[in-house]
This record gives C-alpha cells, sequence and structure tokens, in this order.
C-alpha cells in the first residue's frame, strides 16, 4: 500500500492561494510504519521516528504561534473504511497561512522532517477554519 506523506505541489498551491486571514487549523490524523523507512538504514520504530519528529519541529512550531488545540486517541471508525486506523491524532492550530508556510520553510523543520517521513505509512492533514462550537449539529445552537 502506498500512503499519504507529503502534500502533492497542486493541493499545497491550492493551500496557499487560500489566504484568508486568522489561525488556521489542520486536522491530522497519522498511521506510523513498523519500522521507520529512514534512507540510511537507521533502526527506529515508526512511533519513535515520529516522537523524533515532535521534538526537533516543536521549536519552530512553537515559535511561529503553533499550538495543539485538541488531541485523542483513536478508537474505532463506525463511518469510513474500516481498515483505516490512525496512531495520531490531533487537530494543530497556526495563526496564519503564512505561520504555516513559514515553519515548511524553516532549515530545522527542514531537517526535522525526515523523521516524519521515515515514519509514516499513511497521513491525512485536512485545513479547516475554526468556528464558533455550538450545543448542535449543522450550526444550530
Amino acid at each position: 500500500m502506498t500512503g499519504y506523506v507529503d502534500p502533492t505541489r497542486e493541493m499545497f498551491g491550492l493551500f496557499r492561494a487560500n489566504d484568508r486571514p486568522g489561525p488556521i487549523h489542520m486536522l491530522n490524523l497519522v498511521r506510523f510504519r513498523d519500522k521507520a523507512a529512514y534512507p540510511d538504514g537507521r533502526a527506529a520504530t515508526g512511533a519513535e521516528a515520529y516522537a523524533a519528529y515532535g521534538r526537533e519541529s516543536h521549536p519552530v512550531f512553537v515559535r511561529l504561534g503553533g499550538r495543539i488545540v485538541w488531541r485523542g486517541s483513536f478508537e474505532l471508525m463506525l463511518i469510513g473504511p474500516g481498515d483505516e486506523t490512525w496512531d495520531e491524532c490531533f487537530i494543530a492550530e497556526y495563526p496564519s497561512v503564512a505561520a504555516f508556510v513559514e515553519m515548511l520553510r524553516d532549515p530545522v523543520y527542514r531537517e526535522a522532517v525526515k523523521h516524519r517521513q521515515a515514519a509514516v505509512l499513511d497521513s491525512r492533514l485536512i485545513r479547516l477554519a475554526p468556528a464558533a462550537a455550538g450545543a448542535g449539529f449543522g450550526g444550530a445552537d
């Protein structure tokens, strides 16, 4: 199975073109490889490689105003493909599209992302516009 690890040029172009003001939320769903796939062959599990990505990218993430606004543990796919399971589920908030793009361009982040690429078997990264929470579905309060 070939999973989704990095954005395509086309999708990244669409992401950047929608440069509306205000924060963005990024829903991250991540499935790890059993064994990390480092080009140099170093031994690590996917979870260990992803933890290294988190440690090394964190200073850049925080400096640019990023924060985790929600984190949870995957339990069950009630609606959707039954074979999709996720090891990491969280929503990261960035103050702007520009902050997210700046993170991707940062030399420290670019070095850290190698761990993510080695760790991830499949992922989903879904951009969301934050909105007020309510008591009901479909915007009903």
